[in-house]
């Protein structure tokens, strides 16, 4: 071709080799294997919300029953009414316990992906330091409040208001770190393959 016709040849292209359809095993989309180190973070959200609520409801009982104890030598007969807060710290170990069990029912070995186990740990902190936070303000609260009703009990229920609102505070966590442990299952879902 070259010697007969020069000009012609050059605008000659060869011809594309025909690819074969890639197999699966070289398929770039194929999903990656899920990181066993990602159940990691997932037991640390487990930890993470059971360790603080408790931490939160020990220090609220705890700092209320300081000042029960110290009123009730002098007002024994209110020591009954003023047993609430101490209710009310106990309920945020609750919150704890109820985030960690349905973390932990959500988690599966084999197909846990990083995402899931982010989202977790995010659940379980979000859960825990809320009700560590709602924990010490039950507990100073309690503390100053029983001691106050105690010589005034026109104060018992603005001291009942102020701990509700503090109680809230450990339930808005619950409720965000349901959320966000729910929404996971599914978003979590078949990004990664067994790694079993």
């Amino acid at each position: 071709c070259a010697q007969a016709l020069p000009a012609t040849c050059a605008n000659v292209r060869p011809a594309a080799p025909i690819n074969p359809r890639p197999s699966p095993s070289t398929n770039p989309l194929k999903m990656q294997p899920c990181d066993p180190s990602s159940a990691f973070f997932g037991f640390m959200g487990v930890a993470s919300a059971i360790i603080f609520a408790n931490l939160g409801a020990a220090y609220g009982t705890a700092k209320s029953g300081v000042g029960i104890s110290s009123m009730g030598v002098m007002r024994p007969d209110m020591v009954m009414r003023s047993i609430i807060p101490v209710v009310m710290a106990g309920v945020l170990g609750i919150y704890g316990l109820i985030t960690a069990v349905i973390i932990n029912g959500k988690m599966e070995a084999a197909t846990y992906s990083a995402y899931s186990g982010y989202a977790h740990l995010a659940a379980g902190l979000t859960v825990g330091m809320s009700s560590l936070a709602a924990g010490l303000a039950i507990g100073i609260v309690g503390d100053a409040g029983v001691r106050a009703n105690a010589q005034q009990p026109r104060l018992f229920v603005g001291m009942i208001l102020i701990l509700i609102f503090a109680e809230a505070l450990g339930l808005y966590g619950l409720i965000v770190g349901l959320v966000v442990a729910s929404t996971a299952e599914g978003k979590g879902k078949n990004l990664c393959s067994s790694y079993a």
